[in-house]
């Protein structure tokens, strides 16, 4: 047990044009060699291209997307008598945003296409409406919590 004190919560900083938080977390992970002003050029491009097709507004499509790749469920690898348990485990709600974000982004940059505004765009519609590859890897995921449901004992 550690004889510090808890790590304080680090708070997000917000982006210039939507103030969101969760945008912020999306470019940092957008992000390739420090170059955030790149980043932030691609995914307000993929917003706008998602305002044009949608006709609504893009922060929702976004926060929709997230909210259903977010998994509630994970596993995870436990040593027990020399081998080794994926033993499920419940995800937290910060944690999922991240994991959801990372599966987003890796499933666009991984679609054959333009740029990657153009594939972050389409792969946030995808996820928006429920399918889309980062859809398949949250439920992948689920799957597999489920059929190892019988080493929870050994949280």
């Amino acid at each position: 047990m550690s004889r510090r004190g808890t790590a304080e919560k680090k708070t997000e900083k917000f982006d210039p044009i939507f103030r969101n938080r969760v945008v912020n977390m999306l470019v940092n992970c957008i992000m390739k060699h420090g170059k955030k002003s790149l980043a932030y050029q691609i995914f307000y491009q993929a917003m706008k291209r998602i305002q044009q097709k949608k006709k609504t507004n893009p922060l929702s499509v976004l926060r929709q997307a997230i909210d259903k790749v977010t998994p509630s469920l994970g596993v995870k690898a436990r040593r027990v008598n020399g081998s080794t348990h994926q033993v499920p485990v419940e995800i937290g709600k910060t944690q999922g945003k991240a994991l959801a974000i990372r599966w987003l982004l890796a499933a666009s940059r991984k679609r054959p296409g333009r740029n990657m505004a153009f594939k972050l765009s389409s792969e946030l519609l995808d996820a928006a409406k429920g399918s889309g590859d980062a859809i398949r890897k949250k439920e992948e995921t689920h799957r597999m919590a489920e059929a190892n449901r019988t080493f929870a004992p050994l949280r």
